[in-house]
């Protein structure tokens, strides 16, 4: 965290760069407050990178177009409605939000806006007193009515209202208070942890849409599993992410296993670190990280005590892939997103029939082709899955995916295998066995896909060969 000092001197220098300084000028012209807000002065005195510009302003949204669309290249009012207009002035994006008071009713998804004429009031009604911050422009002076400041420096999560009011507005701020928990560190304070617990199950309230974007940003977070550990602990998770509470499985004294719920979070721990020591793409990925987060939900639907002691998960895999979807689905993410999830979680068994004894080289292929696109991604979660506290064990599965990858290289030097097809393709199927499109063809084509897996690269004299005799003898 910055001194004050640096962190004032910071946010100096923030409002008289463009377009902040352009912006304040021409509001207090119009005869209208403006105050930058939230995030970005709370991040000045973190230390953190300050990439939103938010500010609030006694302004209505049609009084707040008709002054910035001089200023602005490009403006969007989408939300208008809630009182916020965007805008793009000297290659920044601003957005500007009239004050306002959101309160949602028992049975609405959607809050019911009221705007306001105070500062004051319109930071009271925020989130959590760390983001009830604001920088009045352009005299540069702090308002602070709920004591954020001094929760800032403690590091601590708290309601400028009482939390059931401000639960009560907007319920979308208990998995804010989750997701701030993992993104800024800070701890939930008592009483808000308290209302957490009790109003858990307004959740139900909030549109699926919103719901995604809060997890997603959770799990984008430098540090998830704190946040998550406080979903379930709240017993927020049974609400939007069932199938993770579902982890902790029942320990008998008679039939003991890991606790899969931790096992699955620290997979995830596992593989953000794998994600940031392989340089995936330089972001964290949310594809990645819901599989290592999910990639065991189908344990609880597959949990059988065989004779002996031992608890088995077969098909947990394919199980926990089609769980997967249905949730993901349910929370309203991307169907590639959907896609790429539920594949990884369907595929994240198969290696471990390596360390059983060498793999051929087709097998190797069809992992390969198996996994596509997301192999870089395969290779990161099964990794990741080893928690395994028997070093021998561990280093015997680590020195086995070694020798998977340095093989699948190898194969991918000789054949291009990410790029696996067969030595024919359609058009020279149908020409060589005088046929027109149809069931027939894809055959012949899978069958020369079979061999291209089993055999490798055969040539187009050779391919021709073998798709003669195989149709000759059908």
């Amino acid at each position: 965290m910055r001194s004050v000092a640096d962190s004032l001197s910071f946010l100096a220098e923030l409002a008289a760069s463009s377009p902040i300084s352009e912006l304040a000028g021409a509001f207090r012209a119009a005869g209208f407050d403006l105050a930058l807000v939230g995030g970005p002065v709370r991040d000045a005195f973190l230390g953190r990178a300050v990439h939103d510009l938010d500010l609030t302003t006694d302004a209505t949204p049609d009084e707040i177009l008709r002054i910035v669309k001089p200023l602005a290249d490009a403006h969007w009012d989408i939300g208008r409605a809630f009182g916020t207009i965007g805008a793009r002035i000297a290659g920044e994006t601003v957005e500007i939000t009239t004050y306002r008071s959101d309160v949602y009713d028992q049975a609405s998804r959607k809050p019911s806006v009221e705007f306001g004429t105070s500062l004051e009031a319109d930071l009271l009604r925020r989130d959590f007193t760390v983001n009830a911050l604001a920088l009045k422009l352009p005299e540069l002076v702090l308002v602070d009515p709920s004591g954020g400041m001094d929760d800032l420096l403690a590091g601590v999560l708290r309601t400028p209202s009482t939390p059931e009011v401000s639960f009560g507005d907007d319920p979308l701020r208990m998995l804010r208070a989750v997701r701030f928990t993992a993104q800024l560190g800070f701890a939930v304070d008592d009483e808000t942890r308290f209302a957490l617990d009790e109003m858990a199950g307004r959740i139900e309230i909030i549109s699926a849409e919103r719901v995604n974007e809060e997890l997603s940003k959770l799990l984008l977070s430098p540090a998830p599993r704190r946040g998550i550990e406080l979903l379930v602990e709240s017993g927020l998770a049974a609400f939007v992410l069932p199938e993770i509470p579902a982890l902790s499985l029942e320990m008998d004294e008679h039939h003991h296993h890991k606790d899969v719920y931790q096992h699955s979070l620290t997979v995830l721990d596992q593989a953000i670190d794998l994600e940031r020591s392989r340089q995936f793409d330089g972001a964290p990925d949310l594809v990645l990280r819901l599989a290592a987060l999910l990639h065991d939900i189908g344990k609880p639907a597959t949990r059988r005590l065989e004779p002996g002691g031992v608890v088995s998960f077969h098909h947990h895999d394919l199980v926990g892939s089609k769980l997967a979807k249905k949730r993901l689905k349910a929370l309203r993410f991307d169907n590639d997103t959907i896609a790429a999830v539920a594949r990884l979680i369907e595929l994240h068994l198969r290696f471990f029939g390596y360390t059983d004894g060498a793999w051929t080289d087709s097998a190797v292929r069809r992992y390969v082709r198996d996994a596509g696109p997301l192999l870089e991604r395969l290779h990161i979660l099964v990794r990741a899955d080893v928690t395994t506290r028997n070093v021998r064990k561990a280093d015997r599965l680590s020195f086995a995916y070694d020798d998977l990858e340095t093989r699948i290289a190898e194969l991918a030097s000789q054949e291009e295998l990410d790029s696996t097809r067969p030595d024919l393709n359609g058009e020279q199927i149908m020409a060589i066995l005088g046929l027109t499109p149809g069931r027939d063809v894809g055959e012949a084509y899978r069958f020369l896909l079979e061999l291209r897996l089993e055999e490798g690269p055969l040539g187009e004299e050779e391919a021709t060969r073998r798709l003669l005799a195989w149709f000759a003898a059908r």
